[in-house]
Order: structure tokens, then C-alpha cells, then sequence
């Protein structure tokens, strides 16, 4: 298995958020225009760093921003949101971030194995600073070694 296909639709790059909810949305806005979720699913990743905290933030620099299977996820998905200037989601040794991961997916197996795909790329300490300099699609693409 691989992880979902990352269409250009799904990238943004150099990206402006005032806030950790800005990203969340900016995040959830490219999932939606990659035809991965529907409207709700934004919102939902919201809630849950609510209710659950910033344990989103899974590395330096790093936020993978999901909500559980629902009716409003369409398909499996990723989005990567580089933000120009990083920002504060409250977490005490990872903040800030400046690449938000989004993911939805449509059943709990597709979780478990997209975030083991995800933490298997993220094993390297290169990534996260190569994919905050990225400046194309494609270059995104290539450092996470997905289609698009």
C-alpha cells in the first residue's frame, strides 16, 4: 500500500496564516479542492485539536492535521500546506510549524497505515526542512515520494 495521491490542487505553497486554525483551514481548503472531502471535514479537524490539543504537531516544524472517517470524507487524501511564516498550535516542544500534513480517509484501517507511511518518510530530519523550502508541486511530490 502507498499513501493517496497528492495532486497539485492539494498543494500550497508559501501559504499565509494568522493562527493554527488559519493552517487547519487552509489545510482542509485543499483536501476540499482535491475532491477528498466534502464540506465538514474542515471543521471536524478543528474540533478535534479542541477537544484532543496539539498533539497534531508530531515533529519540529510538523502538523498532521486529520479528523476520523466520516460521511464528508469522499476519498483518501493528502494535502501539504507550506506555510511563509510558521505558526503557534501550542504544542510544548514542536511549535511552530510551518508544514501542515492534511489527511482524510475513508476507514480506520486507511488511518493506521497512511500516519505508519507518513512517520516512515518523517523518520529522515531532512524532510520537514525540504519540504518548508520546497517551491513546486512537484518537488513536494518527489521529497514524499508520492503520486499525483
Amino acid at each position: 500500500m502507498t499513501l493517496p495521491p497528492l495532486p497539485d490542487t492539494a498543494i500550497d505553497i508559501k501559504a499565509h496564516a494568522v493562527d493554527w486554525r488559519a493552517a487547519v483551514e487552509l489545510s482542509g481548503a485543499a483536501l476540499r479542492r482535491s475532491g477528498a472531502t466534502g464540506a465538514g471535514y474542515t471543521q471536524r479537524m478543528v474540533r478535534m485539536i479542541d477537544e484532543f490539543g496539539a498533539y497534531i504537531v508530531i515533529a519540529p516544524g510538523l502538523a498532521l492535521v486529520h479528523a476520523r472517517p466520516g460521511p464528508d470524507v469522499l476519498a483518501d487524501g493528502l494535502s501539504v500546506v507550506i506555510l511563509a511564516e510558521p505558526v503557534v498550535f501550542g504544542h510544548p516542544h514542536n511549535d511552530p510549524v510551518s508544514v501542515v500534513i492534511g489527511l482524510a480517509v475513508t476507514s480506520a484501517d486507511e488511518h493506521v497505515h497512511s500516519v505508519a507511511e507518513l512517520a516512515n518518510v518523517f523518520n529522515d530530519e531532512s524532510v520537514i526542512p525540504a519540504i518548508a523550502a520546497a517551491t513546486d508541486a512537484a518537488q513536494v511530490r518527489e521529497i514524499l515520494g508520492v503520486a499525483g
